[in-house]
């Protein structure tokens, strides 16, 4: 099973590079894996819940609720082990309302076997020199990795609402075949109640992102917007956070979304959390593809450990994911933000953290 769909994986590759068209459907899918132990534990609801370094990836707006400088590391196994999945960001806080961020990721897979020559595609066959002399002695072996590099900055304008923005540079390389370079833009809003209501906006390659390859071959990655909702409850000696996302494109996509209506598609996502005395953490919650994901987190001093889990309904398990997050947290004097007061524990939601607006 593994050799065959690193084999169906290098076929579309060579395919890729073949074609000419400038439909990019599936062009930046590579961007809507998910980053962060926490919010992948809770299936990816994290438009309007997120509040730390990882707010880069999901909403920028979110990073205004960052008061000391962050850092946070991700890696995760995909397919069996067969794809590489990293990341890593940078939050830092200035002024009394302001943020700005760097993030990095990269999608790699190594040692794609080259199939051109062992396999013909107008007979859909091996070739009869595979036949002949065997497929290991023609197969050749090459990388493939796509990155893309972040660089956010939010800033809030009342107590509750803040905006922000990425610019985002992609690099894709497929061995010495083909590479390819884009440039995109994000844009994000959020908005907290006192009441623990919490309501996220973010549009995704607002302007479209052009991906030019070396090849001559044009992609385009059209907007997707992601709506979220969530609610905080202070509760049993801890506190409960609910979420829930929407995603939505705008690309056609039927067969794999939850709803459509013409060329409008629609995904959802949802997830719990509890955590205790914000030391331990729960989650559970449900993804875009429908798979039920777990995760836990500790925290000890400045350092966040949060896992998550996602459940592949098949009998192989390779599809099964394992992420791993790490996050640090810079919490000395000299790093905090400027105006801004630390709360005095319990802290009782989200939007008491967010710094108020120099206006």
């Amino acid at each position: 099973m593994r050799f065959i769909l690193i084999v169906c994986f290098s076929l579309v590759l060579c395919q890729t590079i073949k074609a000419q068209t400038v439909i990019g459907k599936y062009a930046g899918e590579f961007l809507a894996l998910g980053v962060g132990g926490r919010q992948l534990g809770m299936g990816g609801a994290a438009v309007a819940l997120t509040n730390d370094v990882t707010s880069g990836y999901w909403n920028p707006a979110g990073l205004t609720a960052v008061n000391y400088p962050q850092l946070t590391f991700m890696h995760a196994e995909n397919f069996g082990g067969i794809v590489g999945y990293d990341y890593a960001a940078v939050a830092i806080p200035f002024q009394t309302n302001k943020s700005f961020g760097v993030s990095i990721i990269r999608l790699g897979v190594a040692d794609v076997p080259d199939t051109r020559a062992v396999w013909d595609n107008s007979r859909n066959d091996f070739t009869d020199d595979a036949k002949r002399l065997g497929v290991d002695m023609l197969i050749s072996r090459f990388n493939a990795a796509d990155y893309a590099v972040m660089f956010s900055y939010a800033a809030a304008s009342t107590k509750n609402f803040s905006y922000g923005i990425n610019a985002k540079v992609i690099y894709r390389n497929i061995g010495s075949f083909a590479s390819a370079k884009g440039i995109g833009f994000d844009v994000g809003l959020m908005y907290q109640t006192s009441q623990g209501i919490l309501l996220g906006a973010s549009v995704q390659d607002v302007t479209t992102t052009l991906v030019s390859w070396s090849t001559g071959r044009n992609e385009l990655i059209a907007p997707t917007a992601k709506l979220g909702a969530g609610y905080v409850l202070d509760a049993l000696y801890g506190r409960f956070t609910f979420g829930a996302d929407t995603d939505v494109r705008f690309e056609g996509r039927k067969s794999t979304a939850n709803f459509n209506v013409g060329n409008m598609s629609f995904n959802f996502r949802g997830g719990a959390e509890y955590s205790y005395k914000e030391v331990v953490a729960l989650r559970l919650g449900m993804d875009d593809i429908g798979r039920i994901t777990l995760g836990a987190g500790v925290k000890l001093s400045k350092l966040n450990i949060d896992y998550a889990f996602a459940k592949f309904d098949g009998a192989d398990q390779i599809g099964n994911s394992h992420r791993i997050s790490l996050q640090i947290e810079l919490d000395q004097e000299e790093y905090r933000r400027t105006g801004y007061t630390p709360p005095k524990p319990p802290i009782h939601s989200p939007s008491e953290e967010r710094p108020a607006s120099e206006n």
